[in-house]
């Protein structure tokens, strides 16, 4: 049974991605490293989300891990 993600932050990272770069997107809440993964999620069940950048750009991506556009914000920290 996979823990519960706990909320890193209670708004969006604003991250700079490399078109075609693969980034790990924290979806537990305990990495060091948010919004990335840096292996904290070990023994909860919940896995990081792998996502290719589609462009150079800069992306907000969740921070409270609520999110339904994983692993961009799409407001739900709002309702946390």
């Amino acid at each position: 049974m996979a823990e519960e993600p706990i909320v890193a932050q209670a708004g969006p990272y604003e991250v700079d991605v490399e078109e075609g770069k693969r980034y790990f997107w924290c979806r537990c809440g305990r990495s060091k490293n948010q919004p990335f993964c840096d292996g904290s999620h070990q023994g909860t069940g919940i896995e990081p989300l792998a996502f290719k950048a589609e462009a150079t750009e800069t992306v907000y991506l969740c921070g409270c891990k609520q999110t339904e556009d994983a692993p961009f914000c799409d407001g739900s920290h709002n309702v946390v």
